[in-house]
């Protein structure tokens, strides 16, 4: 796999000052609209296009030339097309395929290639390359087009890939192909890539066996020697081992968000949290968004700010626009003066400053406020029938009287405007996995980056208009309106994963690294590797009859709700953040019943999950919704640490009891909702082969994931002097090498202070760290968990038959509670577990520990329990 991309072998084969130098031709940019002057990085990726076509270079294809522009969004891709459609023009090229993945991206990429009529055409009214003037003109197919210009298919990858694998009369075919220099440009290429992120390779010999979109691209590409496929997006995951093979050989051009943000060219981000419910800081956007208005009325502009509420669901998105809309009408000066009183975020308090400042009353703001955001200056676009009956209103919310947008997801992708400022996050929720963010904090992060999109102005005639300018100037009132603020609940665990998934796209370069660890060639000659066993369990589905209550692990399923206290406060996101020392909460713990039948009912109500023939199904046994709220073997076993003010916690409003119970039975439901089958893991363990189980590897690390583990940085790193060790000369460890977190590199520097006292106990110790080699299922419900290490120790030969396998995993602090059922299930194997004993004269014991922490009070508890082993 090559480590180098497409532009640097181009770099480095023609030289960079050639490339700088190489001349873009004046046709190009007197082909495009004169509204959109060629940018300096746009500029570049002509150069590098133009280098590539013209020079010849180690490596080059002969034919089918397949290129990739990783541009930040918002940098002005079509744009590109549009400049490279006319150079191709003019190396003899006449036809093209535009596709993409979305049908609103079409309609809105047709009007910007057709329409003279629209703002954000890409064309000069005239197009002339050479001394002949050419047309841009639409076509379905290829079979009678015009010689001279350019012809365009505008179509979706399933379109395309529907027309030619069932072919309906006038419409596009594969002999379309045949005879014809085609260039197949793919806008958001990313999509196109699902064979590759599935790892099959598209071969010529497989090629026609399965038609995948993918493959449908590759044939048409390869239908004549000619063709040239352009790939456009902003999205590659080069992180992915298959992407990158595929896509860093044809990276001609990498311009990222962080250097695109660097460059001036997009809104500065900022992320408000406010603790409070979802209408008060969908209100605070629109205290920002019309300061935003008023500050550029004030500076004779004409640019109308827009906010997006985003919601979860449809359902959750209708409710909150009716909330919205009851909220607004029943808004007063009284309210909006309580609001100003308790301001805590500076960029809220300007607000009230600059009213005063322009001598506007509470009374008038409201007023404007009403009639600004009025029902019919809201927008609602949630399900795919609306997206495409709104689409051409929400592209054009520069010119509409549109103020908000209410949706789901719909606009994620292809989204263009450039006036949004203030983006609401409605739901609190995470899907992080495996101290990773999930997919929907990454869409998320994109929608941010489609946000980010500058909005151009210029409030004096020698500033620049396409960048901002007031970076320097901290007190100038414009400033305001070169921020994006993101709005969400104060979540600051969410926040942190934000942040890394706005790296991941662009923010900053994500590192990654490969290291191998290999099972030791002296561990590999010993009869326990040769011949030796780990004993590992099962998981076993439950008749549903025989569930009678909640899983253990789901009553003691550590759980916290955090009432929302009105703390507001704002961090910008391509900075440095200042720490954030938060609201000082306090803390109570409370039984759910504790919160009253009554609150605990209305919560369930709210549910359709917790619908008594649901609960039934799940539990034959339950009698009433009575049992289920007071029964220790239900809800009444289930507790909660609620934390707000102290006298929130101290007395709990009749709300602020539901609140907390429906975020508890949400928690619940979800672990519910995954148990259509119930399972438990067997107490009977199996043999299996060590040498089977135990394997060489090579690990992947991502080296500023985030997480605890010092990724790259093993135990053989003499830099660090506090837990270095040299596991070369430790035949008790059985790997080459330790990779991972702080805690369980401590763990084997304590096994090796304890190794000689165990050795004189047992004749062989070794300690085996569990790189995903297996897993073991806890006897309640069958969570799997992969315990860090298991520690042989086989007795004195004669003397002794006992053999120990000893699971063991260290615990960040910081985890220890949310993974206790992990702890209470190792502790759990010495007493319960079942083995068949496979030697007259060897007897097998399991153990498990307590977690392994190096802190004072938890290493005393370890101890006592690796004595009883050691001793």
């Amino acid at each position: 796999m090559t480590d180098k991309a497409l532009y640097q072998v181009l770099t480095e084969e023609l030289g960079k000052r050639t490339i700088e130098s190489t001349r873009v031709p004046s046709y190009i940019a007197a082909s495009l609209n004169p509204a959109f002057p060629l940018r300096p990085y746009q500029e570049r990726a002509f150069k590098y296009f133009i280098s590539y076509w013209q020079e010849a270079f180690d490596g080059k294809p002969r034919q089918n030339h397949q290129l990739l522009y990783h541009m930040a969004t918002g940098s002005g891709k079509t744009i590109m097309m549009a400049g490279l459609m006319v150079y191709l023009h003019s190396r003899g090229y006449r036809n093209f395929i535009f596709f993409v993945n979305s049908t609103n991206i079409i309609q809105k990429t047709r009007d910007n290639f057709l329409n003279k009529d629209s703002a954000k055409y890409l064309f000069a009214d005239t197009i002339t390359v050479g001394d002949k003037r050419i047309e841009i003109r639409e076509v379905e197919n290829f079979q009678s087009v015009s010689k001279d210009d350019i012809n365009i298919v505008f179509t979706t990858i399933q379109g395309l890939h529907m027309a030619l694998n069932a072919p309906r009369e006038n419409s596009i075919t594969y002999e379309d192909f045949s005879n014809q220099r085609i260039v197949l440009i793919s806008d958001e290429a990313h999509h196109i890539n699902v064979e590759t992120k599935k790892g099959v390779s598209v071969d010529q010999e497989e090629l026609f066996a399965t038609l995948s979109w993918e493959r449908t691209v590759e044939r048409i590409f390869r239908a004549s020697p000619e063709n040239t496929l352009l790939e456009f997006t902003a999205t590659v995951d080069f992180s992915d081992v298959a992407l990158r093979t595929k896509y860093l050989p044809k990276l001609l051009y990498d311009y990222a968000l962080k250097e695109f943000r660097t460059d001036g060219y997009s809104k500065e981000v900022k992320v408000l949290q406010a603790d409070l419910p979802p209408f008060d800081r969908a209100f605070q956007a629109i205290l920002l968004s019309q300061h935003r208005r008023k500050v550029f009325e004030k500076h004779h502009l004409n640019i109308k700010p827009v906010i997006l509420f985003k919601s979860r669901t449809i359902k959750e998105s209708q409710l909150f626009f009716e909330t919205f809309n009851d909220g607004m009408a029943k808004l007063t000066a009284s309210r909006l003066a309580r609001v100003r009183k308790r301001v805590t975020e500076p960029a809220i308090a300007v607000v009230f400053d600059f009213l005063d400042a322009q001598g506007i009353t509470l009374e008038n703001f409201i007023e404007e406020l009403q009639d600004e955001f009025a029902e019919e200056k809201l927008i609602i676009v949630n399900s795919k029938e609306e997206s495409e009956t709104k689409q051409l209103a929400v592209n054009a919310l520069e010119s509409n009287e549109y103020r908000a947008v209410f949706a789901v997801d719909k606009l994620n992708e292809g989204w263009d405007v450039l006036n949004l400022f203030d983006i609401v996050r409605l739901y609190d929720t995470r899907d992080a996995k495996a101290g990773r963010f999930g997919k929907t904090t990454m869409s998320e992060a994109q929608l941010i980056g489609r946000g980010a999109r500058y909005c151009p102005f210029r409030a004096a005639r020698d500033q620049p208009l396409y960048e901002r300018k007031f970076d320097s100037d901290l007190t100038n009132e414009l400033r305001v309106c070169e921020e994006l603020y993101y709005h969400s609940a104060y979540n600051p665990k969410y926040i942190q994963e934000l942040y890394a998934a706005l790296r991941e796209i662009g923010m900053k370069p994500v590192e990654t690294r490969e290291r191998k660890v290999s099972v030791k060639a002296s561990f590999r000659r010993t009869s326990l590797y040769k011949a030796g066993h780990v004993f590992l369990n099962e998981r076993e589905a439950v008749d549903r009859s025989e569930t009678d209550g909640l899983n253990d692990s789901i009553i003691r399923e550590p759980r916290r709700v955090a009432l929302a206290t009105g703390y507001t406060t704002s961090t910008t996101v391509f900075d440095a953040a200042p720490p954030d020392t938060g609201v000082n909460r306090s803390a109570r713990d409370y039984l759910l019943r504790d919160l009253g039948v009554a609150a605990v009912r209305k919560a369930l109500q709210r549910s359709e999950f917790y619908e008594f023939a649901n609960l039934k199904r799940l539990f034959p046994a339950l009698r009433s919704i009575q049992e289920f709220i007071t029964s220790p073997r239900f809800l009444g076993s289930v507790r909660v640490e609620v934390t707000g003010l102290a006298e929130q916690v101290s007395s709990l409003s009749a709300d602020e009891k539901v609140v907390t119970a429906s975020k508890v039975l949400s928690s619940i439901a979800d672990a519910l909702s995954s148990e259509d089958t119930a399972y438990r893991g067997s107490k009977v363990f199996r043999p299996y082969m060590i040498k089977d189980v135990f394997v060489d590897k090579t690990l992947s690390f991502m080296v500023d994931e985030g997480t605890d583990r010092e990724f790259g940085r093993s135990m053989n790193s003499p830099g660090e002097t506090s837990i270095h060790l040299d596991l070369s000369k430790r035949d008790w460890y059985v790997f080459d090498d330790c990779y991972g977190t702080s805690e369980e590199k401590l763990l084997v520097q304590y096994i090796d202070k304890r190794h000689h006292e165990l050795s004189r106990k047992y004749a062989d110790v070794y300690l085996i760290r569990n790189e995903r080699h297996f897993k073991l299922f806890a006897f309640d419900d069958g969570r799997a968990l992969e315990p860090d290490f298991v520690l042989y120790l086989v007795g004195k030969e004669l003397s002794d038959t006992m053999h120990f396998q000893v699971f063991i995993e260290p615990k960040g602090a910081h985890l220890l509670k949310a993974d206790e059922w992990k702890e209470r299930f190792l502790e759990r194997i010495k007493n319960e577990f079942e083995i068949e004993q496979l030697f007259a004269n060897r007897e097998y014991v399991l153990w498990g520990l307590p977690f392994y922490n190096s802190t004072i009070g938890r290493l005393a508890e370890f101890e006592k329990a690796f004595d009883a082993v050691a001793q």
